[in-house]
């Protein structure tokens, strides 16, 4: 097995909220997730709004503290040490989903790019960051370099300062990345762009990356393994051709049929889907989560087993894993043999 840089052990988050009348409530926001980050290889993280995707790019970048389980970072259990947390935040970088809040708007990009270069390469002369600054920019395709140096924020189109935030990410010397829906606020025009780009520097410094979004499609341009996550907790997972060609759990299969994709069957009706998914309800609370598959109550195949107790988590071929009783009770064939929607409607027949 390849090395991991960075990896979260059985890590969990929970946040305790408190209302207008001062009762408080649990928030479980990550359960029991595991996910290695390999030197050279993209991960996706996958899943609708509220799936915990960001919290659990923020425990990656320790701005949260593990609830329980372990972040490791060269299989080592990182300390609380003001070194150590140092040394951790040069190796691991987080880019931010906004470009527009992610840089000093009362600086120019000199200042925001020298500040990680003087915090955490102490020992160049003035002359020597200024030509690292400059490379830096000229990586991120901002050119000519010396004219976006003198700029502010306000002067650059949102593109250009996500390639700003890259480049200040860039600067301190990372070994991973973690990016929080680093396209998701750009134009649509740009997105392809900046994939490129992030592609282009992860392969060229054989980075580890997290990739988290809420887009399927994107994840498939992008990544290698994808990772699929559901009301705080990891469903899915495997290499990325795997996961969209043959989903192994319910959810999965709703969000590849539910996304863009050109080489599909056109006959399937995204807006079909859509509205009997609309019918199936929300996302769960992740306070008072469903007993036994937190899927359970949107998904067309579940079964008494399911409303009880928690799924096992099954090993699958090509280095892929689900966590559904499909496999458990000899059903996953259902899964390839029909549609979401054709699920979905047999369910509703059932049901009356």
């Amino acid at each position: 097995m390849t090395h991991a840089v960075l990896e979260a052990a059985g890590v969990s988050k929970h946040f305790t909220v408190t209302n207008s009348v001062g009762s408080s409530a649990t928030v479980r926001a990550v359960e029991n997730a595991s996910i290695r980050l390999v030197p050279g290889r993209i991960t996706a993280v996958v899943g609708e709004s509220g799936s915990g995707k960001t919290t659990l790019a923020r425990l990656l970048a320790r701005f949260y503290e593990p609830t329980s389980g372990e972040i490791l970072l060269d299989g080592n259990t990182v300390s609380d040490g003001r070194s150590v947390q140092k040394q951790y935040r040069k190796d691991v970088q987080l880019i931010f989903q906004d470009p527009f809040g992610s840089l000093n708007s009362l600086h120019r990009v000199r200042h925001n790019l020298e500040r990680a270069l003087s915090l955490h390469h102490e020992k160049l002369s003035r002359a020597e960051r200024e030509a690292r600054m400059i490379t830096l920019l000229e990586r991120v395709s901002l050119s000519p370099a010396r004219e976006f140096l003198d700029k502010f924020p306000h002067e650059l189109s949102g593109g250009q300062r996500q390639r700003v935030v890259i480049a200040r990410a860039l600067a301190v010397g990372p070994r991973v990345l973690l990016g929080d829906e680093p396209i998701s606020m750009l134009d649509v025009s740009i997105r392809l762009e900046m994939l490129n780009l992030l592609n282009e520097l992860c392969r060229e410094d054989g980075l580890a990356m997290l990739y988290i979004t809420h887009d399927i499609a994107s994840a498939r341009y992008l990544c290698d393994d994808i990772v699929v996550m559901y009301a705080g907790q990891m469903v899915e997972a495997g290499p990325k051709d795997e996961i969209i060609s043959r989903p192994q759990h319910p959810y999965t299969k709703l969000l590849v049929e539910s996304s863009p994709d050109p080489h599909r069957d056109t006959t399937v009706d995204r807006d079909e889907i859509f509205a009997a998914a609309d019918e199936l309800g929300e996302p769960p609370s992740l306070i008072d989560p469903p007993s036994g598959c937190r899927f359970h109550p949107r998904c067309p195949l579940a079964m008494e087993q399911c409303l009880t107790t928690a799924p096992p988590r099954v090993q699958l071929d090509s280095g892929r894993w689900a966590d559904c009783w499909l496999h458990d009770a000899g059903r996953a064939d259902e899964l390839s043999e029909h549609s979401m929607t054709e699920l979905i409607s047999r369910r509703r027949k059932e049901t009356r």
